[in-house]
């Protein structure tokens, strides 16, 4: 199955482009995204850009503005031109360097380079107007939960302490270790609640999965309400195959995004799955539609 780990090694590349006559042709089909959406305003919606790779970031773009809104995840600097020449705001960020969810903070060996790949993108997000960028924990490779934790926190504040001053957010995001990410740390939310705990600045946040965390925990609405004020950012994905998120699947994400709602929550929610249906223009704008609430 096609997973981020496996597209994050071609990202530095870009992604890969097809004609407008194949998007549109039948897996894409005009009508599908002729008519945009009435949104209601309660969430900021936006998509992941890995999850829609066969299209370039420009067709992504086009697609994004076609159904309604106005923002695409998970974003390297080398693409914010792209999507400032279509009004599309970059909702979650990336560094310009490699990026690894393996080799994450949790390693002092991986300080170094983490540090100064963060030290050049903090200030460059806050010179193009966004405001959050991604971070990850990294495998244990046979590390327990304490050390893991101090390591985290003797890497991240002093990144953190950056981010304050240009007005930045980092988020690490919580990822399963049973189906998708074998061995990554930061995958229940206790351990990442902790983190933010011990870094103690609104920002540095989490980026709650709820794909991930259905796997690993379940309980997502119990679990958002009563730790809302350490997530920043949302990802979506049907549980299980992180297909689409409609009756196919076990979560019930209109009730999710309510919840969501109820407690404030102002930053964006991001579709992260990943599309098995022939029209994959539909499913965006599907997927959009029922999380609209």
């Amino acid at each position: 199955m096609t997973n981020r780990r496996t597209v994050l090694k071609t990202l530095a590349a870009g992604s890969v482009a097809i004609p407008a006559s194949k998007i549109f042709a039948g897996e894409m089909s005009e009508s599908t995204i002729n008519k945009p959406l009435k949104l209601k305003g309660n969430i900021n919606h936006s998509v992941c850009q890995w999850t829609y790779n066969f299209l370039s970031v420009e067709e992504l773009c086009k697609l994004v503005k076609s159904i309604g809104f106005n923002a695409i995840d998970l974003i390297s600097p080398k693409d914010f031109p792209t999507l400032q020449k279509y009004g599309i705001y970059s909702s979650m960020c990336y560094t310009n360097g490699e990026i690894s969810l393996t080799k994450g903070w949790n390693h002092t060996e991986n300080h170094a380079l983490l540090t100064q790949q963060f030290t050049e993108a903090i200030p460059l997000i806050k010179q193009n107007g966004y405001t959050d960028i991604i971070c990850f924990s990294g495998s244990r490779e046979g590390m327990n939960d304490e050390t893991g934790l101090k390591n985290c926190v003797t890497g991240l504040k002093p990144m953190v302490e950056l981010a304050e001053k240009h007005g930045v957010t980092m988020q690490m995001e919580l990822l399963n270790s049973k189906v998708d990410h074998h061995d990554y740390m930061c995958d229940n939310h206790k351990w990442g609640v902790e983190l933010c705990k011990r870094i103690g600045s609104d920002h540095f946040k989490l980026l709650y999965d709820i794909y991930h965390m259905q796997i690993d925990e379940g309980d997502v609405i119990r679990t958002i309400r009563d730790n809302h004020q350490y997530f920043g950012h949302y990802h979506t994905g049907g549980v299980p195959g992180r297909h689409e998120i409609d009756e196919s699947q076990e979560l019930y994400y209109p009730a999710i995004m309510k919840a969501i709602v109820e407690t404030g929550f102002k930053g964006y929610v991001a579709q992260e799955f990943i599309p098995a249906a022939k029209d994959r223009a539909a499913s965006l704008k599907k997927a959009i539609e029922i999380c609209d609430v």
